[in-house]
This record gives C-alpha cells, structure tokens and sequence, in this order.
C-alpha cells in the first residue's frame, strides 16, 4: 500500500510539473510516462482539482488544465532615501511568499533585497510595485519600479552606443552606476538563482533560464517604462545562494569569474569581425581572474576580432585565464590560428 502511495504521489507530482507547458495534453504525456491508463491519470486529475491545485477548463476535446493560482498579491511601495528593504522584506513580501523551504525563502530574500534596492538606488523612480503569484508548484515575483529604466541608465553612465551593450556589460558582472554605494554583483548573481529570471526595460527584453546555464535571450519588445524584472522559482527547490556564489567564486569568496554569452554583441544577423566589436566586448573583463567567453550560436569570427580578443588582449592581460567555450569548429579555427601567432 505505501508502495502504490509513493507512486502516486510521484504521478501527481510530475503533472504539477508538467502541466504549465502541456496544458491541453497532460493525460497522454503522463499516461506514457508511467505506463498507467488514462483513467488512471484523470483520478489523480480529479485529487488536484479536489485540493485545488488544478484547475480545468473547457470542455470534451478543447479540455485544458492549469495551476491553480493559491495566492495573488500586489502592492506598490514609494521610493526613498528612508526605504529599506529588509524592513518591506519582514513585513510584508515574507509573509506574502508563505511556507518554504529555508534555501527556496533564501533565495527570495536575495533576489527581492537586491532588486528592491537597486530601485531605490538607482532607477531615479518614485515608486515601485511588487505582484507575487504562487501556486502548488512555483511562485513567481514582478518588480516594477517608474524611473529612468536599467538600460537607459547603465548606457547613459557608460556612454554606450545603446542599449544592447548595456546588456552584455549587465551580464558580465561586477557592473554599477553607483561604485560607492554598489559591488555590481546582485543582478548578476540573482539571475542565476532563479528558474527564470527576466528584464524589461525600453526596448529591451533580457531573460535567463537556470537548467539552460548561460544560455540568455535578448529580444526587442514594445517599450516598457522603468524596469520591469521577473523572478521565479520552483516551491520545492533544492538549489542555495551559496551553490550559485561557489560557482563563480574562488577560495576567499571573490567574485573571481564571469561568462561572456559572446551572441549577445552580435546585431541581428551580423558577424563577428571588427576590432572595434572585441573592444566593446572586452571592457571591464579585466576585473576578472577567469572569463569564459561562450561561442554558443555564434557561426563565425573574423580574423580581427578573434585576435584582439585571444592575442593583443591576452597579452596585455597575461595573468588571467581567458577561455573560449561552446564555439563551432570554425570559430575554434580562428582562435587557434590567433593564439599561435603569439
């Protein structure tokens, strides 16, 4: 009997998981998966409706099943020099997420704390408005503040071209428009944490999936003011903070590594080829011990560009470890036959 228990409860487990992205054919795939019927599936179907973690909607073939929304909250807080977010934290956003696990309430406290406060800091903004939904299996989180936009601000401070090269230096690390006040690392690292991490700001839509690592999607949108950021995470996560700063930090916690997703310099359909590309690709990176430039979905570099990059910047920078990852045999081509001219 606690044999037959445990694997229905494996079966419904894996339906809260599944059906956010088979909502219409959740039967059939859970059906397959544990070589039940779908009689089978639709009792267990009928459990979650019954504890509200399901809901169904329409009807015979055009039947669709979704996460029941337990909660939904929003609220919009005004920005000051007097905010604090571990006090918004404590007050009310903690109580609002519910019971969690302490390395999923860990991983919130992070990534509310420093979105929060970069609104407060940085976006110039007056207010900032926090929506939570949560279901039976994950809770979502949308920070949305008035002010000038992350983008819009980090290229003005930087005296970028514009927006889109604010966003590789946002993914590089270690990158603030206030040094005094700021390290650079909460968006960096709070990205990482997430199943799902997501800015909209401009023109510009910036997202990151955690089980696809450094694999980011940069797409134009309809221009949103502010900044707009999603975060969201599984209920029952196993992953930590500190699982994620080990990543990228060395024996005495310095923030020591970064990964360069290389595609997100290119414009549309334009290759790699200029110095002046590698030149915009490589600031700030000297800040790091290891940078992993990632090749992934880049087809082609130019002779120029692989040899600002991998000779004349490696060889002003001769303690780091510069390295090429992810990259297509012909891009690996070029960054030998660079390397060997040193």
């Amino acid at each position: 009997m606690t044999r037959l228990r445990k694997r229905g409860e494996k079966i419904r487990e894996f339906i809260i998981e599944q059906v956010e992205h088979h909502p219409k054919d959740i039967i059939a795939l859970t059906s397959e998966t544990f070589s039940v019927s779908r009689q089978a599936v639709n009792k267990h179907i009928k459990q979650l409706i019954a504890q509200k973690a399901l809901i169904r909607e329409g009807k015979a073939k055009s039947v669709r099943y979704f996460l029941h929304p337990q909660s939904e909250w929003i609220a919009t807080f005004p920005l000051a020099d007097n905010s604090a977010e571990d006090v918004v934290w404590r007050n009310e956003i903690k109580q609002k997420i519910g019971q969690l696990s302490d390395n999923a309430l860990g991983i919130w406290y992070h990534g509310f704390s420093e979105m929060f406060n970069n609104a407060i800091d940085h976006s110039e903004g007056t207010s900032v408005t926090i929506n939570i939904k949560k279901t039976a299996y994950s809770t979502e989180m949308y920070i949305h503040d008035n002010g000038i936009g992350l983008f819009t601000k980090i290229k003005n401070i930087m005296g970028l071209l514009d927006e889109r090269h604010a966003v590789i230096e946002l993914t590089k690390g270690k990158l603030t428009t206030d040094p005094t006040r700021h390290s650079g690392e909460g968006i960096f690292f709070s990205s990482r944490m997430f199943d799902e991490y997501s800015i909209l700001s401009g023109e510009v839509f910036l997202s990151h999936t955690y089980e696809k690592e450094e694999d980011w999607i940069l797409e134009t949108s309809k221009y949103q003011n502010g900044t707009f950021i999603t975060m969201k995470l599984r209920n029952n996560t196993a992953r930590t903070t500190q699982e994620i700063f080990n990543k990228f930090t060395d024996d005495d916690y310095g923030f020591t590594k970064t990964v360069v997703p290389v595609r997100l310099a290119q414009y549309g359909n334009e290759q790699l080829v200029s110095r002046s590309q590698a030149k915009r690709l490589v600031i700030r990176i000297d800040r790091f011990k290891t940078v992993l430039f990632d090749f992934k979905d880049v087809e082609y570099i130019g002779q120029a560009f692989a040899d600002e990059v991998f000779r004349v910047f490696a060889r002003l920078h001769p303690t780091m470890e510069i390295l090429p990852i992810n990259g297509n045999e012909a891009v690996m081509q070029m960054i030998k036959r660079v390397e060997l001219a040193q």
